[in-house]
């Protein structure tokens, strides 16, 4: 078993928790509000994660050298109104940054959808960068498709990751070897499905 501690915020049902799992590291909190998340992760883990963060102080927060964070998208999604920090959700990032400014993890690893980017021009990045900055992190960010990664769907998010300490900054990289996939194994041919099943203009971005 590792030595290696980690929290995992908007735990969500664990994806980001898994390979963290499989690589021995030791989980020592999670926080999930959706209570149907929650009793999903419960299964898959067998711990229950602690419920909205935000009511949680920082202090019942165990300390830990990795934080990881796939905060609430939808405030910043074209699925949504993409209000960013006007959305309650997207203040979400405030308590990542709360609980860094107390722990100071020396790792991060944060995902969210890739229009965080281009949110408001780009100043929603911007200032999440700036504050990352301001709590001492040095900074890489890089958006990833899971298509890349020998999965069958085109999920684009952006992985922003964190380090206290300059010398893992430059010897981390995102130069991973692709393992693509060829959809149309698994999609039925257009021409079979339903037409008012296909993403709209608007989400395609056209």
């Amino acid at each position: 078993m590792s030595n290696i501690r980690f929290i995992d915020l908007f735990a969500g049902i664990g994806g980001i928790r898994l390979p963290f799992d499989e690589l021995g590291y030791q989980c020592v909190f999670s926080s999930e509000w959706d209570k149907a998340a929650a009793t999903t992760y419960a299964a898959n883990f067998g711990e229950t994660p602690a419920g909205d963060i935000t009511k949680i102080p920082v202090e019942m927060i165990p300390p830990h050298d990795l934080l990881l964070a796939g905060f609430p998208c939808q405030a910043f999604s074209i699925m949504g109104k993409m209000q960013g920090f006007a959305d309650t959700r997207g203040t979400m990032f405030f308590e990542i940054e709360r609980i860094l400014n107390y722990h100071h993890p020396a790792v991060i690893l944060l995902e969210n959808v890739k229009q965080l980017v281009s949110h408001d021009k780009g100043r929603t990045f911007q200032t999440i960068l700036q504050r990352l900055s301001n709590l001492g992190y040095y900074v890489k960010w890089k958006i990833l498709n899971a298509l890349d990664f020998g999965l069958p769907q085109k999920r684009e998010r952006v992985i922003i990751v964190g380090f206290l300490n300059e010398i893992d900054f430059f010897q981390f990289n995102f130069d991973f070897q692709k393992k693509n996939y060829d959809l149309s194994t698994v999609l039925e041919r257009d021409e079979d499905v339903d037409p008012s099943l296909f993403a709209s203009d608007k989400i395609l971005g056209l």
